[in-house]
């Protein structure tokens, strides 16, 4: 048997919690690499990605940032998008990532231009 990798088995675990808890809303998915950032809002009961957002798009790409800026600017871009769709209400998957830094950022930027998790 293959032994499971810690952040693997983190993710696996917030996200069987916050499925269980949280039925009629979307999911905020968040991924994390070294020098950039991207999510997606998600309709867990259709498994379709709704809106995404990421610090690859060419507009965003081009004006040279420090990551938490990139953060910042990712939250109010995937805030804005989900309003123009009219979601304001969803949970936030973190995913194998601790809540701090980047992340937390990130968040509190979502929860700053409307959204309510």
């Amino acid at each position: 048997m293959k032994k499971i990798d810690n952040k693997i088995k983190r993710k696996l675990r917030n996200r069987k919690k916050l499925k269980k808890v949280n039925v009629s809303r979307y999911r905020v998915s968040v991924f994390k690499s070294l020098n950039n950032i991207s999510a997606q809002i998600i309709d867990d009961k259709q498994k379709k990605t709704l809106i995404s957002a990421s610090s690859i798009e060419k507009e965003i790409k081009k004006n040279k940032m420090e990551k938490m800026k990139k953060s910042n600017l990712i939250g109010e871009v995937l805030a804005k998008r989900a309003k123009e769709k009219n979601i304001s209400e969803v949970y936030f998957d973190r995913g194998e990532y601790k809540y701090h830094g980047r992340i937390k950022v990130f968040a509190e930027t979502l929860r700053k231009n409307g959204l309510k998790f």
